[in-house]
């Protein structure tokens, strides 16, 4: 017999069998029929297309489903719901954009807390804007293991779509879209992948992990598509951001299409061993990519950013944060866009870092202010600025010649079209220098801490 004959053959007959596995519930007399696809809640009182809400039979579906550990599935149509506990073993499964769960009444639409394997998948979650309290999501979950979100939509959302506190699990291949705080916000997650969703009109950030005080998180932002994330609440950056990690260390930020935030595409405050690898951000407000205050270790390598006010930044020595590769990027067209903005404001920068770092293999071009920018004042300490292109900025390369500078390596760059000069010594945010890349540097050997060789300038 033909060997892929004899495998469908052997998997007709599977499929046979579970056909034929639709059974009773074994402690209850006359229970809704479980099939392959799990427990009907048709069968159990639930009403798709419903005025009434479905809140009590859902419950009572849900409880026993999660008892006998089968999946609750739920047919297309409207269910009019809140407030529905998710014990360990729920498994809510519908049909991708037809099943929907709208919100009545106030609070969460779905919690679980001090739960184990949640999955919820193909279904749509509807909050229609309904006032939340504050810190609750439209999915709210607090202590929970074995989390399970894919192929679903968090809609509409009257605070965060998503809360999860101390959660592990997975969220994939869903859409959150017009939370009006936070799309998904975690606090001390225990094992998280945020991937491959897309997200869109958060009120504030769009993914915001946190954490209590500092310490490793390794939540996993993964291939996502962010879209128009604002700024509802004001504030200097803490809202307005794409991806916003604050105190959380071991996050990786990967793979990410960001477009059009009010701040950061990706923000990393005081989270320390973060990596930013191979993002694209388009249009953000402020600083694309930013590592700042407190942190020890951040790798920011491999992003295209298009369009913003300062390209990555690697900021806040003064406050601890050192110890950073930022290499491999491309960087375009970053210009202020605050009205009166002033020198000391320092944006219309491509690349800026301050301690314990090094910046190689970038390309800058066309910004307004500076190519790459090196310490702020007496905020400078080891950093190798090296192979790096920088086109069509006002200035190629701004190091920080102020008293107490540290040292700095610029070698082996190359700048054109640098209309102020390649190689420029500030004062903060003021040239206080002619183009210390003139005649081999000569001038920089008034500058101890300088060390400027190999470079090419046209």
């Amino acid at each position: 017999m033909d060997p892929q004959r004899r495998k469908l053959l052997k998997l007709s007959g599977a499929a046979s069998a579970l056909g034929a596995a639709a059974v009773t519930l074994p402690h209850e007399a006359g229970a809704a029929p479980v099939s392959a696809l799990g427990l009907d809640a048709a069968q159990m009182g639930v009403r798709a297309g419903s005025p009434d809400d479905q809140s009590v039979a859902l419950q009572r579906a849900i409880e026993r489903a999660a008892q006998a550990r089968v999946p609750l599935a739920l047919a297309p149509g409207v269910y009019r719901a809140g407030g529905l506990k998710l014990p360990s073993g729920t498994a809510l499964v519908g049909i991708r954009g037809a099943t929907i769960l709208a919100l009545t009444g106030a609070g969460p639409l779905v919690t679980a807390a001090g739960a184990e394997e949640i999955s919820l998948s193909g279904l749509t979650l509807d909050g229609h804007l309904r006032p939340l309290a504050q810190n609750q999501g439209l999915v709210h979950m607090e202590q929970v293991s074995g989390v399970r979100i894919a192929d679903c939509a968090i809609l509409a959302s009257g605070r965060h779509g998503i809360r999860f506190a101390a959660v592990a699990g997975t969220v994939t291949g869903s859409t959150i879209a017009d939370a009006a705080d936070v799309a998904l916000m975690s606090s001390d997650a225990r094992g998280l992948t945020i991937s491959g969703n897309v997200i869109t009109h958060a009120g504030n950030n769009a993914i915001q992990i946190l954490r209590s005080e500092l310490g490793p998180d390794g939540t996993m932002v993964l291939d996502n598509r962010i879209d128009d994330t604002g700024n509802r609440d004001g504030g200097s950056g803490q809202f307005g951001n794409a991806v916003n990690a604050y105190r959380a260390g071991d996050v990786i930020v990967r793979g990410n299409l960001i477009r059009r935030c009010a701040f950061s595409g990706v923000r990393g405050n005081s989270a320390s061993n973060i990596q930013i690898v191979g993002n694209t951000v388009h249009q953000a407000g402020e600083c694309a990519l930013y590592s700042e205050f407190s942190f020890e270790g951040a790798i920011v390598a491999n992003n295209i950013v298009d369009g913003a006010q300062i390209g990555v930044s690697i900021a806040n020595f003064n406050e601890g944060g050192r110890l950073a590769i930022v290499q491999g990027n491309i960087l375009r067209n970053i210009a202020p866009v605050v009205p009166n903005a002033t020198p000391e404001d320092f944006y219309g920068v491509g690349i800026y870092a301050e301690a314990d770092s090094t910046v190689s293999g970038n390309v800058v071009e066309n910004a307004r202010t500076a190519g790459i920018a090196i310490g702020w004042g007496p905020f400078l300490r080891d950093v190798a600025v090296t192979g790096n292109v920088v086109r069509k900025s006002t200035i190629g390369f701004a190091v920080t010649v102020a008293p107490g500078a540290g040292s700095v390596l610029i070698a082996a760059n190359v700048a054109s079209q640098c209309e102020r000069g390649a190689i420029v010594g500030m004062d903060h945010g003021r040239p206080v220098t002619g183009d210390l890349g003139k005649d081999g540097g000569k001038d920089a050997k008034s500058y101890a801490h300088l060390s400027i060789s190999g470079n090419r300038f046209g």
